[in-house]
Formats: C-alpha cells, sequence, structure tokens
C-alpha cells in the first residue's frame, strides 16, 4: 500500500480491479475521500456510458457518491483538468477507448496521483484491453475479489445471465453475478 509520509512531488498510476460486484468504486471513492481529508485537490471523471446512477457523479452499488465530471472519450479529460488538482480519479476505465492510458500516463508524468477502477476482463473472461495496459503501467495495482453468488468462495469472475450479446452491456444485478473460477459457465462463442 501507499506510504502515507510519501510527499505528491511525484506522480504514479494507482488501479482497482476486480469483477462485478468486487468494491472496485468503494475502494476508489475510499481514497479519493482520503486524499481530500489531506486537503488535497481532487478532480473526479466518469464514462457518459455509465448511465446507471446518473451523469454527474461516481456511484458505488451501495450508493455511496462523490460528484464527477461525465466524459465521453479519453481526450476530454486533460482539458477539464485545474491547474491546483493533486488527484485525478477515473472509473470504470474500461468503458474508455485506448487513449486513456496516454491520458493517465501524462497527468502521472505531471506529478499527479491517478486512481482508476475498471473491470479487468469482460463476461467472456477476456482481459478488457485497456485495463491490462493500465495494470502493466501502474506502479499500484489492487485486484478486488468478490464473493461467488452460486457457492460463496472467492468470485474473480462476472457472469452475465441476460442473453445480451454485445461486450459492453451497462447493467448490475438485473444483468450480472460474480462467480468463482469453479461457477463461472463461459458462454458460448
Amino acid at each position: 500500500m501507499i506510504n502515507p509520509l510519501m510527499r505528491h512531488k511525484q506522480g504514479w498510476i494507482e488501479i482497482i480491479c476486480g469483477c462485478m460486484f468486487s468494491g472496485k468504486t468503494e475502494e476508489l471513492i475510499r481514497r479519493v475521500r482520503t486524499a481530500l481529508i489531506a486537503k488535497q485537490k481532487v478532480q473526479l471523471f466518469n464514462s457518459k456510458v455509465d448511465t446507471r446512477y446518473g451523469l454527474d457523479s461516481i456511484t458505488s452499488h451501495n450508493q455511496n457518491k462523490v460528484a464527477a465530471i461525465c466524459v465521453k472519450t479519453s481526450d476530454e479529460i486533460l482539458p477539464h483538468l485545474e491547474k491546483d488538482t493533486q488527484v485525478v480519479a477515473i472509473d470504470e476505465v474500461n468503458f474508455f477507448d485506448k487513449g486513456i492510458v496516454s491520458v493517465c500516463e501524462q497527468l502521472a508524468n505531471k506529478g499527479l496521483r491517478v486512481i482508476v477502477a475498471g473491470l479487468d476482463t469482460d463476461y467472456r473472461a477476456e482481459p478488457f484491453e485497456v485495463t491490462a495496459a493500465l495494470m502493466a503501467k501502474a506502479e499500484f495495482v489492487t485486484k478486488n475479489l468478490a464473493v461467488c453468488t452460486k457457492c460463496g468462495n472467492p468470485a474473480s469472475f462476472t457472469q452475465r445471465i441476460s442473453k445480451d450479446k454485445r461486450r459492453i452491456v451497462v447493467g448490475t444485478t438485473d444483468a450480472y453475478q460474480a462467480r468463482c473460477r469453479r461457477c463461472y459457465k463461459k458462454p458460448r462463442a
């Protein structure tokens, strides 16, 4: 974990990843609130793809909420950046285009703490490319596990329970369940 005595003269990337319902957004919000307690200037961003809980906030499944700027593409983030910002948090990073990797690196190279959260794999257990790339470039990687809805074991897979075959389908318990390796059933191609 991050040394609380570390000064913010150097930037870095932190990524929080895992399957659906593993607490990624909860952890992002917790880290943001800690930065706010430390009187750091924080800016938050969310993807316009994520419409589950509104467009002006990052909201966890437990309804914990923080205000955020909603953007459609990664190149919309840098123009919103304020001069005195020290921490940038981005939720649902897996919904962003591949330019998000470069944006995160640019922010870290400017000396900012960059915290991102997102799914590591899709419902077919295939890696999201931007999440994988950020995991490779991040200084700190946290992989959260959920609880399998079938057996209660640690879950690292996202099981889609709806019939939709698109890669990205925004949903919650109506469309997805967390599953362990044993209980996860890979969909047919």
